[in-house]
């Protein structure tokens, strides 16, 4: 299975969020995507559509988002570890 980076998480999210006036470079693994990037509760829907769309991933309930949203680093994890495309 082909890793995925974090530079591959930071483009397609800020690709598909609203992400005006973010450093992309200045994001690291330990970035909290809630109080670090701004996002909200809609935002979180939209990632949960983002993960569908771009690898194929399906979030089941909120207690798995709850840990698969934490940093950009948990996401790019869950990616890795359960992408299909």
């Amino acid at each position: 299975m082909m890793p995925t980076s974090l530079n591959d998480v930071k483009k397609v999210l800020s690709e598909n969020l609203n992400m005006q006036g973010i450093n992309l470079n200045s994001l690291k693994e330990n970035t909290p995507l809630f109080s670090g990037l701004g996002l909200d509760s809609l935002d979180a829907i939209e990632l949960v559509i983002i993960l569908r769309k771009h690898y194929d991933i399906i979030v089941e309930n909120m207690d798995e988002g709850k840990k698969v949203f934490q940093t950009l680093g948990t996401l790019r994890e869950h990616i890795e570890k359960t992408r299909k495309k």
